[in-house]
């Protein structure tokens, strides 16, 4: 192979790739269609037809029904607010205990806080980076309300396992599913649709987009009758409901447009084209992998379908001889993407480490009996912790236009870098 271009030789890439855009005439047509209507929110805070959103937001909702063979769907203005009122649904308030993984992106854990529980963080799965069951079991006290999966980077959690974990502690399960559309778990189950309720992202990098907004899906009508409420200023509705029990019903605006709904509704229509997509340029890269030792490509689980929002491989030094700082830094070199870890496991961040969050009296964690007993240290969850700091790499190229061409290309490179690993190792220490 030629001379890596950290040393000076020709990069294996020259081009810049084009970012992510899945947006196309139907997209364009469809919001000057919502926008020619004059009506660009459909929703009204109050006891009427209206309270569920306009003719884009139902019609949304009601595909995704029908792709997910789910009986409800609750559209919200992002993913984050979808988790919000699965948890309001789910009762969630102060004193109670939510367990979560800590790798994934923050709004996972700190949706929990917005609802007066705390995070409990489990220690994740060495392969496709969801919640260790075991970790999960032994983590359950007397506050704990449920389980919180996340079924990260385009995989599945141990959703299966999981729910059993639930069950046999009378709990529930909700699946955080904003990276893994059309995912499938064990048996060709759909993800979201194992828990109680499940949530979808459509924020401006996930697969499908629509710029925000999300929706939760689930089969029961209680828990999506409860979303709604939180979606639209449901403390106003209430009384002409008739609900008993009022508590968590009170609402916020997290509402959709009827702009993203229209554009939603042409992504979700092209979801399995773009799965298909990037499902077929990372199996390029797995294949080119098969013979490098040092880098580990995804794991997929037998029974289940890897959707990749990320191609996040695992990283051996001590195979290569070159540190995984240095070894991104040379892929770069060569033209492409390649980044050290995804994000520092949550506990670590200072609202966790201070007990900081609404207020100065730390609220809401004083109002858990445990508060002393409930430790955000490092060493907390070391698998997550160990993977993070020394063994995941990912990159995100796996995306239309590219091709396998360029996957090819990125295989490449990976191979002339760790090829000249020692030279490489030397150049850049010094």
């Amino acid at each position: 192979m030629s001379k890596p271009a950290i040393l000076g030789g020709i990069p294996e890439n020259s081009k810049i790739f084009p970012p992510y855009n899945t947006i196309g005439k139907e997209e364009k047509d469809a919001v000057m269609a919502v926008l020619d209507s004059g009506e660009l929110s459909g929703f009204v805070a109050n006891d009427v037809p209206q309270f569920y959103g306009g003719q884009q937001v139902q019609a949304l909702e009601k595909e995704f029904c029908n792709h997910f063979k789910v009986k409800y769907a609750v559209s919200v203005n992002s993913a984050t607010s979808g988790i919000y009122c699965m948890l309001m649904a789910m009762g969630v308030g102060p004193g109670d205990e939510v367990i979560t993984s800590p790798y994934t992106m923050h709004a996972t854990a700190s949706s929990i806080l917005q609802c007066g529980a705390v995070p409990i963080f489990a220690d994740i799965e060495e392969d496709t980076f969801g919640l260790d069951p075991d970790s999960v079991q032994k983590n359950i006290t007397e506050n704990t309300k449920g389980i919180l999966a996340v079924n990260i980077f385009g995989h599945a959690a141990m959703l299966n396992e999981l729910k059993k974990v639930a069950d046999n502690n009378h709990l529930w399960l909700l699946e955080d599913n904003a990276q893994t559309p059309a995912g499938l778990a064990e048996g060709g189950v759909y993800t979201a649709t194992i828990g109680k309720a499940g949530v979808f992202s459509f924020n401006r990098h996930k697969t499908m987009q629509s710029g925000e907004g999300g929706v939760v899906l689930t089969n029961d009508e209680e828990v999506a009758k409860r979303m709604m409420l939180v979606r639209n200023h449901g403390e106003v509705v209430v009384d002409a409901w008739k609900m008993e029990d009022i508590s968590n019903t009170i609402g916020q605006n997290l509402r959709m447009t009827e702009m993203e709904a229209a554009v939603a509704l042409c992504q979700i229509k092209k979801l399995n084209q773009l799965n298909h997509a990037r499902i077929e340029l990372s199996n390029k890269i797995t294949t080119g992998l098969q013979d490098v030792k040092g880098v580990t490509a995804p794991v997929v689980r037998d029974g289940c379908r890897h959707v990749y929002y990320f191609y996040v491989m695992k990283y051996d030094k001590s195979v290569t001889g070159l540190s995984r700082e240095h070894f991104v830094e040379a892929v770069n070199a060569e033209g492409y993407y390649l980044r050290s870890g995804y994000l520092r496991p949550i506990y670590l961040e200072p609202i966790f480490q201070q007990k900081i969050c609404f207020g100065k009296n730390g609220y809401p964690f004083v109002l858990n009996s445990r508060n002393d007993e409930i430790k955000y240290q490092k060493g907390l969850c070391p698998v997550a912790e160990r993977l993070n700091d020394e063994e995941v790499i990912l990159t995100n190229i796996i995306y239309p236009p590219l091709t396998t061409d360029d996957m090819d290309g990125f295989v490449r490179a990976i191979k002339k870098v760790i090829l000249y690993a020692k030279e490489i190792q030397t150049y850049l220490s010094k």
